[in-house]
């Protein structure tokens, strides 16, 4: 009985098969994409919010008419 409740009450469970670790391994991977994916989309949210600000809007943050086009038309993973 003291062994079930050391089992129960670890959190976790040795590994018994070499590709136990697969499962954490893929989780990461796709986990670690879909954090890249989210990040390039913001940026070009955010390019394509400085391509819809008026010349004065842009003149407040230091940025030129020319500095935001060149700026919003970048591919998203650039």
């Amino acid at each position: 009985m003291s062994a079930m409740k050391t089992l129960s009450t670890s959190g976790s469970y040795p590994s018994t098969s070499p590709a136990a670790g697969f499962g954490t391994r893929a989780l990461r991977l796709v986990s670690g994409a879909i954090e890249g994916l989210s990040a390039m989309f913001e940026r070009r949210r955010g390019r394509l919010a400085l391509l819809e600000m008026t010349d004065d809007q842009l003149k407040d943050i230091g940025f030129s008419r020319a500095d935001a086009e060149r700026e919003g038309l970048r591919r998203p993973w650039q």
